[in-house]
């Protein structure tokens, strides 16, 4: 994507039709992305190390939500690009992992957004380990579903795409 590192440049989409504008921004795109990859069995979190997460968990309680942690977004007039950054649970293969969180997030952007995908790129860099200090799943601080929650989609963390549960 052609946006940097700490580029806080929010782009967006406009579009006129006869009843009115439609405007969709790089945000909004990325929270359906990030609900979509959060929804993933051995996703344990989105972002790069605990501090950024434990920040972005300080961000949502304060009321600027409007950041992503590990997920950016660029919308064009008829495509969007997705990139994610994301912790992974020990145990689960990395390109299960990363196979689908894209299939999660294609389906979830396409079917809520109405735009084309044209990539999902996902980066692992880190592990949850077994034993460590558990985290939350979430920067809302909702518990993190069970194994069982994950593979029916039932957790809280789970995305309903048009009545049905994205995995």
């Amino acid at each position: 994507m052609s946006q940097g590192k700490g580029s806080t440049v929010d782009s967006e989409f406009e579009q006129h039709t006869a009843g009115g504008r439609t405007v969709i921004s790089d945000s909004a795109v990325a929270k359906v992305a990030g609900l979509a990859a959060r929804a993933v069995a051995g996703v344990h979190a989105l972002g790069t190390g605990s501090t950024p997460r434990a920040l972005g968990a300080i961000r949502d309680a304060v009321g600027n939500p409007d950041h992503v942690p590990g997920v950016r977004a660029e919308v064009g007039e008829t495509q969007v690009a997705v990139d994610l950054t994301l912790v992974a649970e020990f145990g689960y293969r990395f390109h299960d992992i990363a196979n689908a969180v894209r299939a999660a997030v294609y389906q979830a952007v396409e079917d809520l957004v109405g735009m084309d995908v044209i990539e999902v790129n996902i980066e692992i860099n880190d592990v949850q380990l077994p034993g460590t200090k558990q985290e939350n799943r979430t920067a809302r601080g909702a518990a993190a579903p069970t194994p069982q929650e994950l593979a029916q989609g039932t957790g809280p963390d789970a995305v309903v795409v048009e009545g049905k549960r994205v995995p």
